[in-house]
């Protein structure tokens, strides 16, 4: 459905809203040349082969389309011209404009991923114009822990002291055990004895990278004890994850046996499992979901992956991210390519009879940006 033949009143109040950016990574604070920008459009983690550019995508072609007019270009121009005058303005102006240009309010920004290549919540406040917070990955606090010095006993009360104090201002918890081992993992609280053994095993084999399923599930219960909302994310990643092992159903214990606690559990992602995560959001309260990274990555069908996220979860329980990380573009797309999705399928809703704009305009606040401010506690906003 063209957006023209969307009613006027539901694109104004799509265009116009202040987006909480639920999970998203740092925009690069330096220059990028072409190989590494092309490396940063991709979730691939292999060179891009001589024979194509990662530019021949659904993403590369939303960049030339959408993010070239922000920055003086017309839309559908070369990536030639595009990265020669990404160049020209330099990282700072990139990031000015493509950030505040995507509409986003608040910016809730997870830190454990190469944070010495990106900004940080104090850096995309500062070049977006508006609030950034802090998101903490679990497996990151725990191998900061593990790097200070600390005996396999104490392990399990260092790391609850480091977390309470990393996270007296944040907003939110993460943690990768996708990627670190998968969902597929005993879902019950390890004892105090088995996350002893098994910090003693990974200290015992230089620490490093967590990946123990044991302290993983350690991490995971520590931070529902800690009470913030825990991120977990589901489907789409690079190669170091196992697909397979990253479907949001194989939480359904965890869930339960955390329901009690009242804990929020948010499902980041989730392509290609949006229709699991849609239906764990209407079985169980506490679980809340976002189809962010699949939209970018799906670009112009980026609307039937929205529309998927709609069919049965509850719309209270559906959240807007970009979790872009890197290239500015991807912040902006993820929001520019989510109003337009949007836009598109309830657009099509109010056109046909099914919903009326009022409640068309209803549900894309409520997803957009008042779903993340109940479950963050961050107040009415703007």
């Amino acid at each position: 459905m063209e957006l023209d033949l969307v009613p006027g009143g539901l694109v104004r109040a799509i265009e116009e809203l202040p987006l909480v950016d639920h999970h998203v990574h740092g925009a690069t604070s330096h220059d990028l040349s072409r190989t590494a920008f092309e490396e940063m459009i991709s979730e691939s983690d292999r060179p891009v082969p001589e024979w194509m550019t990662r530019f021949d995508s659904q993403l590369g072609y939303a960049i030339l389309r959408h993010c070239a007019p922000v920055l003086g270009l017309d839309p559908h121009c070369t990536p030639e011209e595009y990265l020669a005058r990404r160049a020209r303005l330099g990282a700072e102006e990139v990031n000015r404009r493509l950030l505040a240009g995507s509409g986003v309010g608040h910016f809730l920004v997870e830190t454990g991923y190469r944070s010495d290549e990106i900004l940080g919540p104090s850096g995309m406040a500062e070049a977006s114009g508006v609030p950034a917070d802090e998101v903490v990955r679990l497996e990151a606090v725990a191998e900061q822990v593990a790097a200070s010095g600390c005996a396999a006993e104490a392990f399990a009360g260092r790391f609850a002291e480091t977390l309470w104090e990393r996270t007296r201002t944040a907003r939110a918890l993460k943690t990768v055990a996708a990627y670190r081992h998968g969902l597929d993992f005993d879902p019950e609280r390890p004892t105090g004895e088995e996350v002893a053994q098994a910090a003693g095993r990974w200290f015992g084999s230089g620490g490093g990278r967590l990946d123990d399923p044991v302290l993983l599930r350690h991490l995971i219960w520590t931070g529902i004890e800690r009470g913030l909302p825990l991120q977990f994310h589901v489907g789409l990643g690079d190669p170091d994850l196992d697909l397979r092992r990253a479907d949001p159903l194989l939480l359904r214990e965890l869930i339960e046996l955390a329901e009690p606690t009242g804990v929020p559990l948010l499902l980041l992602h989730c392509y290609p499992y949006q229709r699991q995560a849609g239906y764990l959001a209407q079985a169980y309260p506490t679980v809340h979901f976002d189809v962010g990274l699949g939209v970018n990555y799906s670009g112009a069908r980026s609307a039937a992956l929205v529309a998927e996220s709609l069919e049965v979860a509850p719309f209270a329980k559906v959240l807007f991210s970009s979790d872009a990380w890197g290239p500015a573009e991807l912040h902006h797309l993820g929001a520019e390519l989510w109003r337009r999705a949007m836009a598109r399928v309830l657009g099509a809703f109010v056109a046909e009879g099914e919903w009326s704009q009022a409640r068309a305009i209803r549900v894309v606040t409520m997803v957009g940006v008042e779903n993340a401010r109940r479950v963050y506690g961050l107040g009415e906003g703007a």
